[in-house]
């Protein structure tokens, strides 16, 4: 009889074990709203975090919205209604998620914001990002130091161009970047020939490739037609660095012997290409698997009724308070350190920007 009663415990215990595992990897419903698959580097945001979090036992809904507010908001919808306990959002506009996201406030789903900060709504428990200022920072840096600005060089001719206006993140890139080029712009060192300098202007709508090489057609055609030189392009992603780069080479390049420097983000293989062929100077470098990984620590820690892990809780205020941010810090590839930052940490093979 001892020996029956032994083995029924052993067998509901591992029952219960078995229980509890499969509670763990199918049970746990997380869902990871990315804005678009139009730009590579939200195909490889959606990937990373849906390995990292399928490794770590979550069961993953992953959508890409084609860059359209009303289907995001109906994935989100379809993502509450089906049971996830996490939602992490890549918005497409920052301010547009606020109806939405009370639906998830009212079942106490937690919701991150990823990589973009979701405004005016406090269902936003945390956001998890690279520091978005210090990529605009190291932009304005790199040309700082390419056109020997300290030194008192100049004057050099500059234009300027930044990402979608419904983007928060842009602001803060551009605001990272003048805060090293204003002073410049200033003195004289710096000369904006088109006159375009306020972020409305200079914003791009949708980051897109098309819009900023349009804009570019007209500012070559009007200011830099003539032979003059356009010494250095702050551009505050690679989309809007590859327009550029096609109105560069459509409409400068045959009448110019110097190739202006020109910054970016993202370092998007194509980009890393033109950065090889001398066309692009720079791209910023955020690891994406890094930003998966510290998410999957906070979704981990939201699960558990744990505070998540964050390094920032004054500087990201979406309009309803200040939201709990983890920062991972940006750098800068070039020709100079590509290979270490890319190749050598399995980001890219050889293959991938030959």
């Amino acid at each position: 009889m001892k020996k029956i009663v032994v083995l029924l415990l052993v067998l509901v215990m591992g029952l219960s074990t078995l229980t509890a595992c499969g509670k763990k990897s199918g049970g746990t419903k997380v869902g990871v709203s990315m804005p678009t698959k139009d730009l590579q580097r939200w195909n490889q945001d959606g990937d990373n975090m849906k390995a990292k979090l399928e490794e770590a036992g979550y069961t993953v809904d992953l959508q890409y919205a084609s860059n359209d507010v009303p289907t995001q908001v109906s994935q989100i919808e379809n993502m509450i209604s089906s049971g996830c306990k996490v939602l992490v959002i890549a918005s497409i506009e920052g301010d547009s998620l606020g109806t939405v996201l009370e639906q998830a406030k009212e079942k106490d789903i937690k919701v991150i914001a990823y990589d973009r900060l979701i405004m005016n709504s406090d269902a936003v428990t945390y956001y998890a990002t690279f520091d978005n200022n210090m990529v605009g920072v190291k932009q304005g840096e790199y040309i700082e130091s390419q056109l020997n600005l300290k030194s008192g060089a100049g004057p050099f001719n500059i234009e300027l161009i930044t990402g979608d206006p419904g983007d928060n993140n842009a602001r803060f890139f551009f605001g990272g970047a003048m805060s090293v080029l204003q002073k410049y712009i200033d003195n004289g060192q710096l000369v904006v020939r088109s006159g375009q300098k306020d972020f409305d202007t200079v914003a791009t709508q949708s980051w897109s490739t098309e819009n900023a090489q349009n804009r570019f057609d007209a500012i070559i055609a009007a200011y830099y037609a003539d032979g003059t030189q356009l010494d250095a392009v702050m551009a505050s992603n690679d989309s809007t660095a590859m327009g550029v780069t096609n109105s560069l080479e459509a409409n400068y390049a045959s009448n110019h012997s110097n190739w202006p420097i020109i910054t970016g983000q993202d370092c998007d293989k194509a980009n890393v290409k033109n950065m090889l062929a001398g066309k692009q100077a720079m791209s910023i470098f955020k690891d994406t698997r890094d930003l998966a990984a510290k998410t999957v620590e906070m979704v981990d820690a939201i699960m558990q009724g744990k505070e998540a892990p964050v390094n920032d809780t004054k500087t990201y205020d979406n309009g309803k308070g200040v939201v709990p941010s983890y920062l991972c810090e940006p750098v800068f590839a070039d020709v100079n350190n590509y290979k270490k930052l890319l190749i050598d940490s399995g980001y890219y093979k050889e293959s991938d920007i030959q």
